[in-house]
């Protein structure tokens, strides 16, 4: 709830402050980049220490303080620094988080897990920018007090984990060696075969997949005033919570692979879409449509390695596969904002939708193996 109050409000506020397109996406892809640096490297830890709690703990910590940075300066290397603490703290949280997931779950129940975490995850991503709406549409341009607010529901989230109790009785004692930064390079040449398959057809996706910023952007190009682009993106979250949990069922009944592939397909469908589309009613359509795609493929992803990799590799396999990720989704933002400005939002969202044809074609050939 507290990331996402500010998810949809950056781009507006960003460019209410002159930022450009091309910095958005710079600012966007950068954070996540250097953050997904970490999320292997945590991973590994947390895998070698067979402690999950302490790294989603702290990872909550630094994405909490991360909101009011915001408020105090609007220098575009405190920007960035603002983004890049709340990133590391994902970094540092999400494979432990996803492995103390793993272990409460069987290989046949996987899908159901992790769709029943990621439709809990998005509620707070209708709860959120529901209540920046409400706030915006009183106190129109306080963007900073907003950011003060978001430290509310963020700091409350970290004295949640204090509820919560580690799984120490099967700990892998640490290795007495350092875990190196570039722990995703050593892990990835010594993965399974399988997963090095899996991992390459999701990063050729995440290489041409920008930030949905974008598609806000495109809204607010096309003449939505800032509510109503916000109201559309707290509607593509609810659809995106209440269908997450069905994917998983159905991922574990008709086989995960299948349902990732249908939700690329979706997603080509909404990309084209956004390519030509001006009318404020089928944006609603597209980002239902888009909603369907996440639910389909974003907890599929984490349920599909964590059944392909050794359980005591949880972590750092999805951790590596994380950072992998970041890098290309720093790459497909900068790719995007320049296309974007260069060639406009058509050609830079057709070529998105021409990639994931090719992951679908790529998936289907390659991982025969579910």
């Amino acid at each position: 709830m507290a990331s996402e109050m500010l998810y949809p409000v950056m781009p507006i506020y960003l460019k209410y402050a002159g930022y450009s397109v091309i910095f958005i996406g710079l600012l966007e892809g950068f954070a996540e980049a250097l953050a997904g640096l970490s999320k292997s490297y945590f991973g590994r830890w947390s895998d070698l220490s067979g402690r999950r709690l302490p790294f989603v703990r702290a990872g909550y910590l630094l994405s909490a303080i991360s909101k009011p940075m915001l408020a105090i300066f609007i220098y575009p290397f405190w920007i960035f620094l603002s983004r890049t603490i709340d990133r590391i703290g994902k970094g540092l949280r999400t494979g432990p988080r996803d492995a103390m997931l793993s272990d409460q779950s069987l290989p046949k129940t996987k899908g159901r897990i992790f769709g029943f975490h990621r439709s809990l995850d998005t509620f707070g991503a209708v709860i959120g920018p529901a209540l920046a709406l409400l706030f915006l549409y009183y106190h129109p341009n306080q963007f900073k007090t907003l950011f003060l607010i978001a430290f509310i529901p963020g700091i409350i989230a970290v004295l949640l984990t204090f509820f919560l109790k580690d799984k120490t009785k099967d700990v892998i004692i640490l290795k007495k060696r350092k875990v190196s930064l570039f722990a995703f390079v050593q892990y990835w040449k010594v993965s399974p075969l399988l997963y090095r398959k899996l991992v390459i057809g999701l990063l050729i996706f995440a290489l041409f997949n920008s930030s949905d910023i974008f598609l806000l952007l495109k809204m607010k190009e096309n003449g939505l005033s800032d509510t109503a682009v916000i109201g559309v993106y707290i509607f593509y979250n609810l659809v995106y919570a209440l269908m997450s949990y069905p994917a998983g069922k159905l991922a574990d009944k008709i086989g995960l692979k299948n349902v990732f592939i249908f939700g690329l397909f979706i997603f080509t469908i909404v990309y084209i879409g956004f390519a030509f589309n001006n009318s404020f009613y089928i944006f609603i359509l597209l980002f239902v449509l888009y909603g369907f795609y996440a639910a389909a493929t974003e907890s599929i992803a984490k349920a599909w390695i964590s059944n392909i990799v050794d359980k005591n590799d949880t972590a750092t396999a999805i951790g590596t596969y994380s950072g992998f990720q970041s890098i290309c989704t720093f790459l497909a933002s900068l790719l995007c904002g320049v296309l974007w400005a260069w060639k406009g939002a058509t050609f830079a969202f057709l070529l998105t939708a021409s990639s994931s044809l090719f992951v679908i074609i790529f998936m289907i050939i390659v991982m025969k193996k579910k």
